[in-house]
C-alpha cells in the first residue's frame, strides 16, 4: 500500500514539475516585438525647449519582467530615433532610456515605459519616449 502511495505522489510531483517547466517567462525566445521612438528635447539654460529631434544612437534598455531591476538587453536607436526588441515572449517588460538631469547627483535620470505583450506574433508600439538634453 505504501509503495502505491509513494508512486502516486512521485508521479504527481513529476507531472507538476514538467508542467511548470513548460511555462515560458518574459524574455527572448518568442515571436513578438516591442518597438518605439526616442525624441531628444534640447533645453536652454533657463529651461525652455529650443529644439526637438530624433535621438540618434541613443541607448535604450529592456528589463524582462515587472519585478526585475537589472536590464537584460539594450539597443541603439537608428538615425530616426527608432528602436526595436525582437523575439520576445508574452509578459511584462520595462523599456527605458536616460535623460540629462541638472539636479541629480549622477547627472542623469531614467525615463521608463511599462509594456505588456499578451499575444504571440504581435508588435507592441511603445509611446514616444522624450528625453531632455541640456
Amino acid at each position: 500500500m505504501k509503495t502505491k502511495q509513494l508512486f502516486g505522489l512521485g508521479l504527481m510531483v513529476l507531472s507538476l514539475s514538467v508542467l511548470q517547466s513548460c511555462t515560458k517567462i518574459e524574455g527572448e525566445g518568442g515571436t513578438s516585438k516591442i518597438k518605439g521612438v526616442v525624441i531628444e528635447q534640447k533645453y536652454n539654460s533657463v529651461g525652455n525647449v529650443i529644439a526637438e529631434y530624433p535621438a540618434m544612437d541613443q541607448d535604450v534598455y529592456i528589463i524582462y519582467g515587472a519585478e526585475n531591476t537589472f536590464h537584460n538587453d539594450d539597443v541603439k536607436t537608428s538615425f530616426d530615433g527608432s528602436y526595436e526588441f525582437n523575439y520576445l515572449q508574452n509578459g511584462s517588460y520595462q523599456i527605458y532610456a536616460y535623460e540629462d538631469c541638472n539636479t541629480c547627483a549622477s547627472g542623469q535620470k531614467v525615463v521608463q515605459v511599462d509594456v505588456e505583450i499578451s499575444d504571440k506574433k504581435s508588435t507592441v508600439e511603445v509611446d514616444t519616449i522624450y528625453i531632455k538634453k541640456y
